[in-house]
């Protein structure tokens, strides 16, 4: 007898027809609304992806007008030219040494 009144004391509040509705409306707009929870908590964590996604793209951009405000100068661009592609002046020499470390070889590629 006891078990049988156990359950009655937890189910009584959904004899009650408003109460019924409420829960029933509650799991509906959790779980299957097209405006659920869940779904609004994956598109919470898109929103956060493409934020920190924003920030790295701003950092770069800043990074690269360095880049071209001293590339805008003939002094900035002697010294890329120099450092990148080996050019020289034509009374120069140029001797490029390079570490054994820096190697390209089978072991360490």
């Amino acid at each position: 007898m006891s078990i049988f009144n156990y359950k009655s004391r937890f189910l009584k509040p959904f004899k009650n027809v408003f109460i019924l509705i409420l829960f029933v409306f509650i799991v509906w707009m959790l779980f299957f609304d097209a405006n659920s929870y869940l779904i609004h908590h994956e598109l919470n964590s898109d929103i956060d992806a493409l934020e920190t996604e924003k920030e790295y793209y701003h950092k770069e951009i800043e990074k690269d007008k360095k880049a071209i405000k001293k590339l805008s100068t003939e002094e900035g661009l002697e010294k890329f030219a120099r450092e990148e592609y080996y050019m020289k002046r034509d009374s120069e020499e140029i001797f490029i040494i390079e570490y054994e470390d820096s190697l390209k070889t089978k072991d360490n590629e």
